[in-house]
């Protein structure tokens, strides 16, 4: 019998040569000499199964054979003709399901490498919410270890629009300490065992400040505490928080994820949520996939953020590593989030910051390489299309797929600028958090009527949610975390939302992904999310239900990863 053990061991030795020397033999095994792993054989009955081929067929029976897909119909006595020995049937009762959510830009390694149990609180509406959050989490964590949350969250979608406090904290976790911070820097929160162990830190970083009700001031006083809590994981701890992210994930229906980097720690309190070791972080990732428990498939992109004018790092980078290299679980993709620091000006102006912007996006087309840069401000995206439209010039990039991120304030003829060079933008709901009608975006309609390849993203775990059914309910509604309509008419429908967290995100992952994934069709990977509710159907989850959508079956190849017996 094909077990999850036996099925998702498989050769990270490639990716991790692919992604730098530090994460080569990083404890990774080889399942069979062939570099892939073995798969499961796997039918699904009586569902609603959207495809989402185009335009999107829904079937009843789809069968998965060595990971995948064979059948998709409304027989079931053709399906099982399929295989040799008898599948694993599983009913699925009505149930919708939809092929594996792929979230195209994330920072999952980084919610991998959280210290202490990381506790998602994205769904969580009030104080009490965030209490029952911890009490459950309290009762599967050893009395005595942390329980944190580090972003993802903002008080902004509680009731009370604050933190709670070390007593509220108190109540629900009396034997475990607790941390809760904002976003990258904070503010954060903790309880009478947290405040105990941070004021207890010694020097040169410590001791941590905490008021009398728990909380931790934004900036150096949480940079402080997070650094101190960093500072007492093993690499074990590590590996458990990766399968905490990936046992997360997969509850929420999301298989693939294209991971977007960090900033290169300084080991000091000036670094925030997004700072890790960008040479070793993927080591935690790598070792969990050598055991045999990788849940998820994982695409690694490589953020550069060199201070110096010639971006020597990246070169090396570029000169010893390879894109889109590994295997169905384990790949290599591109450079991005950023490949320097912003270019802040506009392309042309001389200054420094666009010289060496230049120089490192040249760098990364001489190469062949694709790029990726992010966009947050109403002017920066001018500046990153203009510089992509400069490079073209040297070495074309229209073949290679260069992307936007985020782009909350993106114009047409700037998207189409961007469309000319083969360009994409993925964009990501994150507004939901801190937007207002003033500050809102990313303009859904426009682009998804422009015909530029758009992507959904999640850009999990700092500043937003991972679960892309949160920012589904922002991009229908335009509604934000203090229920305040901001986005206006740029809106997208259900359909579209779920075409571009599948099949559509393919584009951005590129290379063998873009023709394996996203679609329930014969010869591609069996990865499916079969849901908590059937997301098409307004009356069955009405928009204010939209956001706590889950899966209560997923699949990755065959192979059942979640599962919470509502089908079983």
């Amino acid at each position: 019998m094909t077990t999850r053990r036996n099925l998702l061991k498989s050769s990270v030795v490639a990716a991790g040569a692919a992604a730098g020397g530090a994460l080569v033999g990083a404890g990774a095994a080889q399942a069979d000499g062939t570099g892939t792993a073995p798969a499961g054989n796997l039918l699904l009955v009586n569902g609603r199964i959207h495809t989402m081929t185009s335009p999107d067929q829904v079937v009843s029976v789809l069968a998965i054979r060595d990971g995948r897909i064979v059948y998709t119909g409304e027989s079931e006595s053709a399906a099982a003709k399929e295989f040799i020995d008898e599948p694993r049937a599983i009913n699925l009762r009505g149930h919708t399901a939809v092929p594996g959510i792929i979230d195209c830009h994330n920072h999952i390694i980084l919610m991998g490498n959280r210290p202490g149990y990381h506790t998602p609180l994205e769904n969580a509406y009030s104080i009490a919410d965030v209490q029952a959050t911890i009490a459950a989490r309290a009762k599967a964590v050893p009395e005595g270890r942390f329980i944190t949350t580090i972003g993802g969250f903002t008080p902004n979608q509680f009731t009370e629009v604050r933190l709670p406090t070390l007593a509220e904290l108190d109540a629900v976790a009396p034997h475990h300490p607790v941390y809760i911070s904002v976003g990258f820097t904070g503010p954060s929160t903790t309880n009478s065992l947290g405040k105990q162990f941070f004021e207890a830190v010694p020097g040169p970083f410590g001791p941590v400040a905490v008021g009398a009700d728990g909380s931790i001031g934004a900036g150096t006083p949480t940079g402080e505490a997070t650094l101190a809590l960093r500072q007492q994981l093993s690499f074990e701890d590590r590996k458990r928080s990766v399968r905490d992210a990936m046992a997360y994930a997969v509850s929420l229906g999301v298989t693939t994820h294209l991971d977007q980097g960090a900033f290169q720690a300084t080991n000091t309190p000036a670094d925030g949520a997004a700072h890790e070791d960008n040479f070793t972080m993927q080591l935690p990732f790598l070792s969990v996939y050598g055991d045999g428990d990788g849940i998820i498939r994982l695409r690694i992109n490589f953020l550069y953020m060199d201070t110096d004018p010639d971006s020597v790092a990246l070169g090396d980078r570029l000169r010893n590593a390879f894109p889109f290299f590994g295997n169905d679980l384990v790949r290599t993709g591109a450079i991005g989030e950023f490949v320097a620091p912003d270019p802040n000006d506009p392309i042309g102006s001389g200054s420094a910051n666009n010289v060496r912007w230049l120089t490192a996006a040249t760098k990364v087309a001489q190469a062949g390489w694709r790029a990726e840069v992010h966009s947050l401000t109403p002017t920066d995206f001018k500046a990153e299309i203009d510089g992509y439209a400069m490079v073209n010039d040297q070495f074309p990039i229209t073949g290679l797929r260069w992307v936007v991120a985020h782009a909350p304030a993106i114009t047409e003829d700037y998207a189409n600028k961007l469309k000319a060079l083969g360009g994409g933008i993925n964009v990501t709901g994150f507004r939901y958090f801190g937007g207002s009608p003033t500050a809102a975006g990313p303009p859904y309609r426009m682009l998804l009527d422009n015909g530029i390849p758009v992507g959904f993203s999640s850009d999990g775990m700092q500043i937003a949610p991972m679960s892309p059914w949160v920012h589904a309910y922002y991009a229908t509604t335009g509604i934000n975390a203090r229920g305040v309509a901001i986005n206006g008419t740029q809106l997208a429908t259900r359909q579209e939302v779920l075409a571009h967290y599948t099949r559509a995100n393919t584009w951005f992952l590129g290379g063998v992904d873009e023709n394996q994934l996203g679609v329930l069709e014969p010869g591609r990977l069996g990865d499916v999310a079969v849901l908590s509710g059937d997301y098409f159907d307004q009356r069955a989850v009405p928009d204010a239900d939209l956001r706590q959508i889950s899966s209560v079956l997923t699949v990755l190849g065959g192979v059942v990863v979640h599962d919470t017996g509502a089908v079983r």
